[in-house]
């Protein structure tokens, strides 16, 4: 292997991996700031609730499940999907850990705010390594493919699904629900902008995870 493509190798794995591991820290800011999660995490939340295991042990076992479902999709998950749901598994939890609690609304909208900023920026960052989808984005994909849906009405009918078992559930929709949803576009696709862009293709309004130009709706807008 020549240094370049050693270089690219570190490169790309360093992308993938503190993406992950940031986008694991922003989970937990958010859930910390107690004011509303993305729909994924709704979910997580409500099964937290309900199971005798942590937020990060939920998200890697509904990931697995998601995987699954894959089979039949005749998806092909990358290094990236499986480093998705170790990664964010440890680092939400240990975020957790060090993230206050009941912290009044102050600082929860800081970690909100700043929680979906970092998202943003993490979200960039894995996207930008072209190593797979995570679970969540390929069973959005993957029902587009089957299916001849609209991407838009694929991920709608998912992500209101899932609110909704969340909430039912007992997970946290509030404000930080709304403001994720409006704002996570727009940020990952600013810091997309400085990122390396040999491995994707971005282009106006438009970017992909594994190296082919597809419409902005498909940017992912929750846990990956």
């Amino acid at each position: 292997m020549t240094y370049s493509a050693l270089r690219d190798t570190a490169l790309r794995t360093g992308l993938l991996i503190g993406g992950l591991a940031l986008y694991g820290t922003s989970m937990a800011m958010m859930i910390a700031g107690g004011l509303g999660l993305n729909p994924w995490d709704v979910l997580h939340q409500g099964l937290e609730n309900r199971l005798p295991v942590s937020f990060g042990a939920v998200t890697a076992l509904t990931g697995a499940v998601v995987l699954l479902l894959w089979i039949p999709l005749r998806q092909r998950p990358g290094i990236g999907t499986v480093a998705n749901i170790v990664v964010i598994a440890v680092t939400v939890d240990l975020a957790l850990t060090f993230l206050p609690t009941n912290s009044g609304h102050l600082v929860g909208s800081a970690l909100l705010v700043g929680g979906v900023v970092l998202n943003g920026l993490a979200t960039a960052a894995y996207i930008s390594a072209g190593l797979g989808a995570g679970p969540r984005d390929g069973l959005m994909t993957g029902l587009v493919a089957r299916t001849g849906m609209t991407v838009r009405s694929v991920r709608t009918a998912i992500e209101v699904t899932v609110l909704a078992t969340g909430w039912l559930l007992g997970g946290t929709v509030g404000i930080g629900t709304v403001l994720y949803a409006l704002a996570i576009g727009p940020l990952a696709h600013m810091f997309l902008q400085v990122m390396p862009q040999r491995w994707v293709t971005i282009g106006s309004g438009s970017h992909s995870s594994v190296g082919r130009s597809v419409p902005a709706e498909r940017m992912p807008t929750e846990t990956p």
